[in-house]
Protein backbone atom coordinates (compact mmCIF):
# COMPACT_ATOMS: atom_id res chain seq x y z
CA UNK A 1 0.00 0.00 0.00
CA UNK A 2 1.30 3.28 -0.79
CA UNK A 3 1.80 6.16 1.83
CA UNK A 4 -0.71 8.53 0.57
CA UNK A 5 -3.34 6.13 0.18
CA UNK A 6 -2.82 4.88 3.81
CA UNK A 7 -3.20 8.53 4.60
CA UNK A 8 -5.85 9.15 3.06
CA UNK A 9 -7.98 6.00 4.45
CA UNK A 10 -6.20 7.46 7.83
CA UNK A 11 -7.96 10.56 7.83
CA UNK A 12 -11.68 9.57 6.44
CA UNK A 13 -11.77 6.84 9.37
CA UNK A 14 -10.96 9.49 11.76
CA UNK A 15 -13.41 11.80 10.11
CA UNK A 16 -16.01 8.36 10.14
CA UNK A 17 -15.35 8.10 14.06
CA UNK A 18 -17.60 11.42 14.82
CA UNK A 19 -21.45 9.71 14.26
CA UNK A 20 -22.94 13.06 14.39
CA UNK A 21 -21.01 14.94 11.76
CA UNK A 22 -23.68 16.44 9.45
CA UNK A 23 -21.65 16.61 6.40
CA UNK A 24 -20.76 12.69 6.81
CA UNK A 25 -24.51 11.89 7.02
CA UNK A 26 -24.72 14.43 4.08
CA UNK A 27 -22.80 12.71 1.98
CA UNK A 28 -23.83 8.74 2.70
CA UNK A 29 -27.68 10.24 2.15
CA UNK A 30 -26.15 11.68 -1.21
CA UNK A 31 -24.96 8.21 -2.50
CA UNK A 32 -27.80 6.55 -1.52
CA UNK A 33 -30.30 8.79 -3.45
CA UNK A 34 -27.92 8.83 -6.59
CA UNK A 35 -27.91 6.06 -8.97
CA UNK A 36 -29.58 3.31 -9.91
CA UNK A 37 -29.02 -0.63 -8.26
CA UNK A 38 -29.22 -1.95 -11.94
CA UNK A 39 -26.18 0.99 -13.14
CA UNK A 40 -22.50 -0.19 -13.29
CA UNK A 41 -20.64 -0.27 -10.51
CA UNK A 42 -18.42 2.97 -9.72
CA UNK A 43 -14.70 2.70 -8.46
CA UNK A 44 -13.67 4.29 -4.60
CA UNK A 45 -15.12 5.15 -1.22
CA UNK A 46 -15.27 3.85 2.19
CA UNK A 47 -17.92 1.16 3.16
CA UNK A 48 -19.15 2.18 7.04
CA UNK A 49 -20.15 -1.11 8.52
CA UNK A 50 -21.65 -1.57 12.06
CA UNK A 51 -21.26 -4.66 14.11
CA UNK A 52 -21.91 -5.13 17.75
CA UNK A 53 -19.35 -7.54 19.14
CA UNK A 54 -15.56 -6.85 19.21
CA UNK A 55 -12.51 -9.12 17.72
CA UNK A 56 -11.43 -11.51 19.60
CA UNK A 57 -8.17 -12.14 18.31
CA UNK A 58 -7.49 -15.43 19.53
CA UNK A 59 -10.91 -16.90 18.30
CA UNK A 60 -10.22 -16.06 14.51
CA UNK A 61 -10.28 -19.41 13.65
CA UNK A 62 -13.60 -20.50 15.49
CA UNK A 63 -16.16 -18.37 13.92
CA UNK A 64 -17.56 -17.42 16.71
CA UNK A 65 -18.72 -13.87 16.35
CA UNK A 66 -19.43 -11.31 13.55
CA UNK A 67 -16.33 -9.28 14.21
CA UNK A 68 -14.77 -12.65 13.20
CA UNK A 69 -16.84 -13.75 10.24
CA UNK A 70 -16.47 -10.22 8.90
CA UNK A 71 -12.48 -10.43 9.39
CA UNK A 72 -11.84 -13.52 7.92
CA UNK A 73 -14.40 -12.99 4.69
CA UNK A 74 -12.43 -9.80 3.99
CA UNK A 75 -9.13 -10.70 4.56
CA UNK A 76 -8.29 -14.37 3.71
CA UNK A 77 -9.54 -16.97 1.24
CA UNK A 78 -9.43 -20.79 1.49
CA UNK A 79 -8.86 -23.48 -0.88
CA UNK A 80 -12.35 -24.12 -1.53
CA UNK A 81 -15.74 -21.93 -1.38
CA UNK A 82 -19.41 -23.35 -1.49
CA UNK A 83 -22.34 -21.66 -3.20
CA UNK A 84 -24.83 -21.43 -0.80
CA UNK A 85 -26.83 -24.43 -2.38
CA UNK A 86 -25.39 -28.01 -2.14
CA UNK A 87 -22.26 -29.31 -0.91
CA UNK A 88 -20.24 -29.44 -4.35
CA UNK A 89 -17.00 -27.50 -3.78
CA UNK A 90 -16.02 -24.70 -6.16
CA UNK A 91 -12.25 -23.60 -7.38
CA UNK A 92 -10.68 -20.34 -4.99
CA UNK A 93 -7.05 -20.92 -4.17
CA UNK A 94 -7.33 -24.31 -5.19
CA UNK A 95 -8.08 -24.65 -9.16
CA UNK A 96 -8.40 -28.51 -9.56
CA UNK A 97 -8.73 -31.61 -7.23
CA UNK A 98 -8.49 -35.14 -7.75
CA UNK A 99 -9.68 -37.45 -5.09
CA UNK A 100 -8.20 -41.36 -4.99
CA UNK A 101 -7.17 -44.24 -2.74
CA UNK A 102 -10.92 -44.54 -1.81
CA UNK A 103 -10.83 -41.12 -0.19
CA UNK A 104 -7.28 -41.61 1.27
CA UNK A 105 -5.48 -39.51 -1.19
CA UNK A 106 -6.37 -35.28 -2.40
CA UNK A 107 -4.22 -33.66 -4.60
CA UNK A 108 -5.05 -30.09 -5.29
CA UNK A 109 -3.53 -27.74 -7.91
CA UNK A 110 -3.06 -24.63 -6.68
CA UNK A 111 -4.13 -20.84 -8.55
CA UNK A 112 -1.14 -19.08 -9.85
CA UNK A 113 0.09 -15.97 -9.84
CA UNK A 114 -1.48 -15.19 -5.86
CA UNK A 115 -0.11 -12.75 -3.75
CA UNK A 116 -0.11 -12.42 0.54
CA UNK A 117 -1.19 -9.07 1.16
CA UNK A 118 2.82 -8.18 1.58
CA UNK A 119 3.44 -9.16 -1.65
CA UNK A 120 4.76 -12.74 -0.92
CA UNK A 121 3.74 -15.24 -3.41
CA UNK A 122 1.23 -17.41 -2.02
CA UNK A 123 3.07 -21.77 -2.65
CA UNK A 124 2.07 -24.82 -1.94
CA UNK A 125 4.03 -24.30 1.48
CA UNK A 126 1.54 -21.86 2.83
CA UNK A 127 -1.20 -24.50 2.04
CA UNK A 128 0.66 -26.81 4.42
CA UNK A 129 1.56 -24.22 6.63
CA UNK A 130 -1.49 -23.04 7.08
CA UNK A 131 -3.15 -26.92 7.49
CA UNK A 132 -0.93 -27.03 10.46
CA UNK A 133 -1.42 -24.37 12.14
CA UNK A 134 -4.71 -25.04 12.41
CA UNK A 135 -4.53 -28.38 14.58
CA UNK A 136 -2.64 -25.95 16.94
CA UNK A 137 -5.40 -26.64 20.05
CA UNK A 138 -4.83 -23.34 20.90
CA UNK A 139 -6.57 -21.84 18.06
CA UNK A 140 -9.92 -23.91 18.93
CA UNK A 141 -10.54 -24.21 15.23
CA UNK A 142 -13.44 -26.57 14.97
CA UNK A 143 -12.84 -28.75 12.34
CA UNK A 144 -9.66 -30.21 14.46
CA UNK A 145 -10.60 -33.92 14.19
CA UNK A 146 -11.02 -33.85 10.28
CA UNK A 147 -8.04 -31.56 10.57
CA UNK A 148 -5.65 -34.23 11.88
CA UNK A 149 -6.80 -36.95 10.47
CA UNK A 150 -4.64 -35.52 7.34
CA UNK A 151 -1.86 -37.36 8.57
CA UNK A 152 0.32 -35.77 5.35
CA UNK A 153 1.06 -33.30 3.51
CA UNK A 154 3.30 -33.19 0.55
CA UNK A 155 4.47 -30.26 -1.52
CA UNK A 156 5.92 -31.49 -4.76
CA UNK A 157 5.56 -28.25 -6.84
CA UNK A 158 4.72 -24.87 -5.29
CA UNK A 159 0.94 -25.03 -7.28
CA UNK A 160 0.55 -28.82 -6.06
CA UNK A 161 -0.37 -30.09 -2.69
CA UNK A 162 -0.94 -33.79 -1.22
CA UNK A 163 -2.73 -34.90 1.24
CA UNK A 164 -2.36 -38.23 2.80
CA UNK A 165 -5.53 -38.72 5.13
CA UNK A 166 -5.91 -41.47 7.78
CA UNK A 167 -9.58 -42.34 6.66
CA UNK A 168 -11.98 -41.63 4.38
CA UNK A 169 -13.71 -37.82 5.75
CA UNK A 170 -16.99 -37.48 4.41
CA UNK A 171 -16.07 -33.17 5.57
CA UNK A 172 -12.80 -32.46 4.08
CA UNK A 173 -14.21 -30.21 1.41
CA UNK A 174 -16.02 -28.63 4.41
CA UNK A 175 -12.08 -28.16 6.21
CA UNK A 176 -10.47 -26.68 2.86
CA UNK A 177 -13.32 -24.81 2.70
CA UNK A 178 -12.85 -23.27 6.75
CA UNK A 179 -8.82 -23.25 7.21
CA UNK A 180 -8.20 -19.16 6.63
CA UNK A 181 -4.80 -19.63 4.19
CA UNK A 182 -2.33 -17.53 6.39
CA UNK A 183 0.78 -15.97 5.99
CA UNK A 184 3.51 -18.09 8.02
CA UNK A 185 5.81 -14.47 8.03
CA UNK A 186 3.10 -12.56 10.09
CA UNK A 187 0.74 -15.08 11.52
CA UNK A 188 3.16 -14.67 15.23
CA UNK A 189 0.83 -11.50 14.84
CA UNK A 190 -2.64 -12.81 14.65
CA UNK A 191 -3.27 -13.76 18.23
CA UNK A 192 -2.04 -10.33 19.49
CA UNK A 193 -4.26 -8.49 16.66
CA UNK A 194 -1.36 -6.55 15.40
CA UNK A 195 -1.16 -7.50 12.17
CA UNK A 196 -3.31 -10.03 9.93
CA UNK A 197 -1.93 -10.89 6.50
CA UNK A 198 -4.19 -13.16 4.04
CA UNK A 199 -4.87 -12.89 -0.04
CA UNK A 200 -8.13 -11.64 0.26
CA UNK A 201 -10.30 -8.87 -1.13
CA UNK A 202 -9.00 -6.28 1.23
CA UNK A 203 -6.11 -5.71 3.51
CA UNK A 204 -6.10 -5.59 6.95
CA UNK A 205 -5.29 -1.86 8.13
CA UNK A 206 -5.58 -1.59 11.85
CA UNK A 207 -7.57 -2.78 15.05
CA UNK A 208 -8.58 -0.56 17.59
CA UNK A 209 -9.78 -2.62 20.75
CA UNK A 210 -13.85 -1.93 21.45
CA UNK A 211 -13.82 1.04 18.67
CA UNK A 212 -12.87 0.00 15.36
CA UNK A 213 -11.28 -1.84 12.33
CA UNK A 214 -10.10 -0.65 9.01
CA UNK A 215 -9.33 -2.30 5.91
CA UNK A 216 -7.95 -1.08 2.20
CA UNK A 217 -8.49 -2.70 -0.82
CA UNK A 218 -6.31 -5.14 -2.24
CA UNK A 219 -5.89 -4.09 -6.17
CA UNK A 220 -4.09 -7.29 -6.55
CA UNK A 221 -6.39 -9.86 -5.70
CA UNK A 222 -6.16 -12.58 -7.87
CA UNK A 223 -10.48 -12.55 -8.47
CA UNK A 224 -10.26 -8.68 -9.26
CA UNK A 225 -9.68 -5.91 -7.41
CA UNK A 226 -12.48 -4.22 -5.05
CA UNK A 227 -14.66 -1.68 -6.34
CA UNK A 228 -14.35 0.01 -2.77
CA UNK A 229 -11.46 1.31 -1.54
CA UNK A 230 -11.93 0.59 1.72
CA UNK A 231 -13.65 -0.43 4.96
CA UNK A 232 -14.05 0.87 8.07
CA UNK A 233 -16.04 -1.38 10.94
CA UNK A 234 -17.43 0.44 13.81
CA UNK A 235 -17.94 -1.90 17.24
CA UNK A 236 -21.26 -0.71 18.63
CA UNK A 237 -21.88 -2.82 21.31
CA UNK A 238 -25.53 -1.42 21.80
CA UNK A 239 -27.86 -2.78 19.38
CA UNK A 240 -30.19 0.21 19.68
CA UNK A 241 -27.22 2.43 18.71
CA UNK A 242 -26.15 0.40 15.86
CA UNK A 243 -29.71 0.85 14.53
CA UNK A 244 -29.57 4.37 14.80
CA UNK A 245 -26.53 4.79 12.89
CA UNK A 246 -27.78 2.73 9.88
CA UNK A 247 -31.05 4.53 10.16
CA UNK A 248 -29.05 7.91 9.98
CA UNK A 249 -26.94 7.00 7.36
CA UNK A 250 -23.57 6.93 9.07
CA UNK A 251 -23.47 3.12 8.54
CA UNK A 252 -23.80 1.26 5.50
CA UNK A 253 -23.98 -1.98 6.78
CA UNK A 254 -24.83 -3.32 10.29
CA UNK A 255 -24.97 -6.59 11.82
CA UNK A 256 -25.99 -7.65 15.29
CA UNK A 257 -29.53 -5.96 15.29
CA UNK A 258 -32.42 -7.29 16.92
CA UNK A 259 -34.97 -9.21 14.00
CA UNK A 260 -37.78 -6.82 15.61
CA UNK A 261 -35.53 -4.14 14.58
CA UNK A 262 -34.53 -5.19 11.38
CA UNK A 263 -38.03 -5.62 10.44
CA UNK A 264 -39.20 -2.32 11.01
CA UNK A 265 -35.94 -1.18 9.41
CA UNK A 266 -36.47 -2.94 6.45
CA UNK A 267 -39.77 -0.63 6.10
CA UNK A 268 -37.59 2.57 6.15
CA UNK A 269 -36.86 4.13 2.49
CA UNK A 270 -33.65 3.60 2.26
CA UNK A 271 -33.02 0.60 3.85
CA UNK A 272 -33.57 -3.14 3.40
CA UNK A 273 -32.30 -6.14 5.21
CA UNK A 274 -30.91 -9.46 4.33
CA UNK A 275 -31.54 -12.73 5.44
CA UNK A 276 -28.25 -14.75 4.75
CA UNK A 277 -29.89 -17.53 2.83
CA UNK A 278 -27.68 -20.96 2.63
CA UNK A 279 -25.92 -19.66 5.94
CA UNK A 280 -28.13 -21.38 8.21
CA UNK A 281 -27.96 -20.81 12.46
CA UNK A 282 -30.12 -23.15 14.59
CA UNK A 283 -31.52 -21.69 18.15
CA UNK A 284 -31.22 -24.39 20.89
CA UNK A 285 -30.47 -24.96 24.21
CA UNK A 286 -27.98 -26.68 25.86
CA UNK A 287 -26.92 -28.94 28.64
CA UNK A 288 -25.10 -29.62 30.92
CA UNK A 289 -25.42 -33.21 31.70
CA UNK A 290 -23.51 -33.67 34.88
CA UNK A 291 -25.73 -31.07 36.51
CA UNK A 292 -28.31 -31.93 39.32
CA UNK A 293 -31.71 -32.97 37.51
CA UNK A 294 -30.24 -32.94 34.20
CA UNK A 295 -28.23 -36.05 34.44
CA UNK A 296 -31.60 -37.84 33.61
CA UNK A 297 -32.34 -38.48 30.18
CA UNK A 298 -36.06 -37.86 31.22
CA UNK A 299 -35.85 -34.83 32.51
CA UNK A 300 -33.52 -33.38 29.59
CA UNK A 301 -36.11 -34.84 27.28
CA UNK A 302 -39.49 -32.90 29.23
CA UNK A 303 -37.16 -29.65 28.22
CA UNK A 304 -37.37 -30.30 24.83
CA UNK A 305 -40.76 -31.40 24.61
CA UNK A 306 -41.78 -28.10 27.13
CA UNK A 307 -40.03 -25.66 24.76
CA UNK A 308 -42.54 -23.23 22.44
CA UNK A 309 -40.32 -23.21 19.57
CA UNK A 310 -43.07 -21.70 17.06
CA UNK A 311 -43.84 -18.77 19.73
CA UNK A 312 -39.93 -18.40 19.86
CA UNK A 313 -39.75 -18.34 16.11
CA UNK A 314 -42.51 -16.07 15.20
CA UNK A 315 -41.79 -13.41 18.89
CA UNK A 316 -37.97 -13.54 18.50
CA UNK A 317 -36.56 -14.54 15.09
CA UNK A 318 -39.78 -12.73 13.02
CA UNK A 319 -40.47 -15.29 11.43
CA UNK A 320 -37.15 -15.50 9.94
CA UNK A 321 -36.50 -19.37 10.14
CA UNK A 322 -38.60 -22.32 10.83
CA UNK A 323 -39.03 -24.81 13.96
CA UNK A 324 -37.22 -27.75 14.46
CA UNK A 325 -36.14 -30.18 17.24
CA UNK A 326 -33.06 -31.61 15.32
CA UNK A 327 -30.26 -29.37 13.93
CA UNK A 328 -30.48 -30.01 10.57
CA UNK A 329 -31.86 -27.92 8.26
CA UNK A 330 -34.46 -28.73 5.59
CA UNK A 331 -31.84 -28.38 3.13
CA UNK A 332 -29.52 -30.97 4.46
CA UNK A 333 -28.83 -34.47 3.33
CA UNK A 334 -29.81 -35.33 7.16
CA UNK A 335 -32.78 -33.57 7.26
CA UNK A 336 -35.94 -36.43 8.25
CA UNK A 337 -38.69 -34.58 8.96
CA UNK A 338 -40.46 -37.86 10.66
CA UNK A 339 -37.45 -37.73 13.16
CA UNK A 340 -38.02 -33.64 13.69
CA UNK A 341 -41.58 -33.96 14.73
CA UNK A 342 -40.54 -36.26 17.49
CA UNK A 343 -39.62 -33.74 20.68
CA UNK A 344 -42.23 -30.79 19.36
CA UNK A 345 -43.90 -29.13 22.46
CA UNK A 346 -45.82 -31.42 24.50
CA UNK A 347 -46.48 -29.82 28.32
CA UNK A 348 -48.62 -33.24 29.10
CA UNK A 349 -45.33 -34.98 27.79
CA UNK A 350 -43.42 -33.14 29.81
CA UNK A 351 -45.13 -33.41 33.05
CA UNK A 352 -45.47 -37.08 32.40
CA UNK A 353 -41.50 -37.80 32.00
CA UNK A 354 -40.84 -35.47 35.14
CA UNK A 355 -43.00 -37.46 36.91
CA UNK A 356 -41.21 -40.58 36.09
CA UNK A 357 -38.05 -38.55 36.80
CA UNK A 358 -39.66 -38.71 41.10
CA UNK A 359 -37.40 -36.06 42.78
CA UNK A 360 -37.12 -32.52 42.95
CA UNK A 361 -35.13 -30.80 40.79
CA UNK A 362 -33.12 -27.70 41.88
CA UNK A 363 -33.17 -24.31 40.40
CA UNK A 364 -31.25 -24.22 37.35
CA UNK A 365 -29.13 -21.52 35.86
CA UNK A 366 -29.74 -20.62 32.39
CA UNK A 367 -26.75 -18.73 30.69
CA UNK A 368 -27.14 -16.23 27.65
CA UNK A 369 -25.65 -13.14 26.24
CA UNK A 370 -26.98 -10.70 28.13
CA UNK A 371 -26.54 -7.70 25.76
CA UNK A 372 -28.04 -9.96 22.38
CA UNK A 373 -31.68 -8.81 22.49
CA UNK A 374 -32.60 -12.25 20.43
CA UNK A 375 -31.13 -14.23 23.25
CA UNK A 376 -32.65 -12.30 25.76
CA UNK A 377 -35.89 -12.85 24.71
CA UNK A 378 -35.51 -16.79 24.36
CA UNK A 379 -34.20 -17.28 27.65
CA UNK A 380 -36.90 -15.49 29.23
CA UNK A 381 -39.35 -17.60 27.15
CA UNK A 382 -37.50 -20.86 27.77
CA UNK A 383 -37.66 -19.41 31.62
CA UNK A 384 -41.79 -19.45 31.44
CA UNK A 385 -41.72 -22.52 29.73
CA UNK A 386 -40.15 -24.76 32.12
CA UNK A 387 -41.96 -22.93 35.19
CA UNK A 388 -44.86 -24.40 32.93
CA UNK A 389 -44.15 -28.23 33.57
CA UNK A 390 -42.43 -27.60 36.67
CA UNK A 391 -39.13 -26.61 36.27
CA UNK A 392 -37.58 -23.56 38.16
CA UNK A 393 -34.67 -21.96 36.23
CA UNK A 394 -32.82 -18.69 37.34
CA UNK A 395 -31.81 -16.42 34.37
CA UNK A 396 -28.04 -15.56 34.13
CA UNK A 397 -27.09 -12.79 31.44
CA UNK A 398 -23.05 -12.90 30.71
CA UNK A 399 -20.73 -11.25 28.34
CA UNK A 400 -20.08 -12.73 24.86
CA UNK A 401 -16.26 -13.34 25.77
CA UNK A 402 -17.27 -14.97 28.71
CA UNK A 403 -19.89 -17.20 27.12
CA UNK A 404 -17.42 -18.20 24.26
CA UNK A 405 -15.20 -19.28 26.82
CA UNK A 406 -17.39 -20.97 28.93
CA UNK A 407 -18.81 -23.18 25.47
CA UNK A 408 -15.36 -23.84 24.30
CA UNK A 409 -14.81 -24.66 27.48
CA UNK A 410 -18.06 -27.40 28.67
CA UNK A 411 -17.69 -24.60 31.94
CA UNK A 412 -21.76 -24.11 31.92
CA UNK A 413 -23.57 -24.94 35.02
CA UNK A 414 -26.62 -26.07 34.08
CA UNK A 415 -28.41 -24.63 30.92
CA UNK A 416 -27.53 -22.30 28.12
CA UNK A 417 -28.94 -20.88 25.32
CA UNK A 418 -27.46 -19.45 21.51
CA UNK A 419 -26.95 -20.45 18.21
CA UNK A 420 -24.91 -23.21 16.58
CA UNK A 421 -23.43 -23.01 13.30
CA UNK A 422 -21.76 -25.72 10.82
CA UNK A 423 -25.22 -27.69 10.27
CA UNK A 424 -25.50 -26.40 6.73
CA UNK A 425 -22.42 -27.89 5.84
CA UNK A 426 -21.57 -31.93 5.53
CA UNK A 427 -23.79 -33.11 8.46
CA UNK A 428 -20.91 -35.66 10.16
CA UNK A 429 -18.86 -31.78 10.74
CA UNK A 430 -21.49 -31.13 13.23
CA UNK A 431 -20.86 -33.83 14.83
CA UNK A 432 -16.84 -34.88 15.24
CA UNK A 433 -16.47 -30.94 15.57
CA UNK A 434 -19.09 -28.20 16.51
CA UNK A 435 -18.29 -27.58 20.79
CA UNK A 436 -22.21 -28.17 21.49
CA UNK A 437 -22.09 -31.73 19.55
CA UNK A 438 -18.73 -33.51 19.20
CA UNK A 439 -19.08 -36.65 20.24
CA UNK A 440 -15.47 -37.07 22.13
CA UNK A 441 -16.08 -33.65 23.91
CA UNK A 442 -18.78 -31.03 23.67
CA UNK A 443 -20.62 -28.55 25.89
CA UNK A 444 -22.98 -30.84 27.11
CA UNK A 445 -20.46 -32.81 29.10
CA UNK A 446 -22.15 -36.24 27.39
CA UNK A 447 -20.64 -39.17 26.24
CA UNK A 448 -22.32 -42.03 24.98
CA UNK A 449 -20.72 -44.91 23.05
CA UNK A 450 -23.29 -45.38 20.72
CA UNK A 451 -23.37 -41.38 19.77
CA UNK A 452 -19.59 -41.60 19.40
CA UNK A 453 -19.76 -44.75 16.99
CA UNK A 454 -22.74 -42.85 14.72
CA UNK A 455 -20.77 -40.12 14.51
CA UNK A 456 -17.47 -41.94 13.11
CA UNK A 457 -19.48 -43.82 11.22
CA UNK A 458 -21.22 -40.89 9.30
CA UNK A 459 -18.00 -39.09 9.32
CA UNK A 460 -15.34 -41.63 7.83
CA UNK A 461 -17.83 -42.47 4.58
CA UNK A 462 -16.30 -41.17 1.40
CA UNK A 463 -18.61 -38.74 0.42
CA UNK A 464 -21.31 -36.75 2.26
CA UNK A 465 -24.50 -37.62 0.35
CA UNK A 466 -26.05 -40.77 -1.30
CA UNK A 467 -28.30 -43.87 0.50
CA UNK A 468 -25.21 -44.79 2.40
CA UNK A 469 -24.95 -41.70 4.46
CA UNK A 470 -28.23 -41.13 4.65
CA UNK A 471 -28.78 -44.17 7.40
CA UNK A 472 -25.37 -42.93 8.94
CA UNK A 473 -27.48 -39.72 9.65
CA UNK A 474 -30.25 -41.11 10.07
CA UNK A 475 -28.48 -43.02 13.11
CA UNK A 476 -26.73 -39.96 14.52
CA UNK A 477 -29.95 -38.55 14.87
CA UNK A 478 -31.59 -41.29 17.09
CA UNK A 479 -28.79 -40.37 19.16
CA UNK A 480 -29.26 -37.10 19.07
CA UNK A 481 -33.00 -37.32 20.22
CA UNK A 482 -32.63 -40.19 22.81
CA UNK A 483 -29.38 -38.73 24.64
CA UNK A 484 -31.42 -35.04 24.96
CA UNK A 485 -28.46 -33.09 26.00
CA UNK A 486 -29.51 -30.27 23.47
CA UNK A 487 -32.99 -29.35 22.82
CA UNK A 488 -32.82 -27.06 19.66
CA UNK A 489 -35.39 -24.55 18.91
CA UNK A 490 -35.50 -23.94 15.23
CA UNK A 491 -33.37 -22.87 12.14
CA UNK A 492 -32.52 -19.10 11.66
CA UNK A 493 -30.78 -16.77 9.66
CA UNK A 494 -28.44 -14.24 10.59
CA UNK A 495 -29.96 -10.98 8.72
CA UNK A 496 -27.59 -7.89 7.87
CA UNK A 497 -29.65 -4.25 8.05
CA UNK A 498 -27.83 -2.47 4.71
CA UNK A 499 -28.19 1.19 3.18
CA UNK A 500 -29.57 1.26 -0.56
CA UNK A 501 -26.64 3.00 -1.14
CA UNK A 502 -24.27 -0.52 -0.90
CA UNK A 503 -24.98 -2.87 -3.17
CA UNK A 504 -23.19 -6.27 -4.32
CA UNK A 505 -22.98 -7.64 -0.59
CA UNK A 506 -22.46 -11.43 -0.45
CA UNK A 507 -21.63 -13.86 2.21
CA UNK A 508 -20.16 -17.43 2.64
CA UNK A 509 -22.06 -20.67 3.62
CA UNK A 510 -20.14 -19.39 7.20
CA UNK A 511 -21.49 -16.03 7.24
CA UNK A 512 -18.13 -14.47 6.34
CA UNK A 513 -19.05 -11.48 5.23
CA UNK A 514 -17.49 -10.90 1.28
CA UNK A 515 -17.27 -7.56 0.17
CA UNK A 516 -15.09 -8.06 -3.02
CA UNK A 517 -17.64 -7.26 -5.21
CA UNK A 518 -19.76 -4.50 -3.65
CA UNK A 519 -20.09 -1.08 -4.68
CA UNK A 520 -21.45 2.33 -3.50
CA UNK A 521 -23.50 4.37 -5.36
Amino acid sequence: MNLTRRATLKALTGAALLLATTACQSAVDARSSAGDASAAPRTGGIAELGVTLDLVPANVFTNSNAAITTLVGLVYDSLVRYDREGLDPKPALATEWAVGDGGRTVTLKLRGGVKFHTGRPFTSADVKYSLETYTDPRWNGQLLSTAKAVTGIETPAPDQVVLRLEHPVSNLFDLLETVPVIDSETAGDIASGKRFVGTGAFEFESWRPNTDLTFTRNADHWDGAPYLDGLHVRVVPDGQSLLAAVKSGQVHLARGIGYRDAEAAAATPGLRSIPLAGAELQAYVGLNVTAPGLDDPKVRQAVAHALDRDRIIKEVYRDQGYPASLPWPRTSPAYDEELDRRHRRDVGKAEALLAEHGAPLPEIPLAYVGNDPAFTAIAQIVQNNLAEVGIAVKLEPVDSTQFVKQLIGAQFPGLWTTNHSWAQLSPATLTVSAYPFNARRNASRFSSPAYTAAAEAAWTLPAATGPEATAAYREVSEQLLAGGFLAEIGVVLEQFVVRDALQGVDWSRRRELDLGKAHLR
